[in-house]
């Protein structure tokens, strides 16, 4: 049965902060880290890219907001990792739906 429309509209709208965090090139720098290590914090993140801790705390900031990033606290520290499995099942819908669509 084909999927309506609006239904990959508004999919594809929830799918608007993934494309947004995932466009920039900083960001893409940061998700590959976390890939590579199990979590780190701002200052490992800025011994590894040519960005200020500012920025990465921004960038941080965005991911964490589109569902990529989580941060776990321990003690005065803030560990970030990689949390992707629902914004892949996100895009993986919004595929499914565009190849269904009417």
């Amino acid at each position: 049965m084909p999927i309506p429309a609006p239904l990959v509209a508004q999919t594809m709208s929830a799918c608007t902060p993934l494309f947004f965090a995932l466009g920039e090139p900083a960001r893409q720098q940061i998700l590959v880290l976390l890939t590579e290590h199990e979590e780190l914090n701002v200052n490992q993140l800025t011994d590894r890219l040519p960005l200020s801790r500012p920025a990465i705390s921004h960038h941080l900031k965005v991911l964490r907001q589109a569902g990529l990033v989580g941060v776990r606290q321990a003690g005065v520290e803030n560990f970030h990792y990689l949390t992707v499995e629902p914004a892949i099942e996100l895009l993986e819908r919004f595929v499914a739906e565009v190849k269904d669509c009417e």
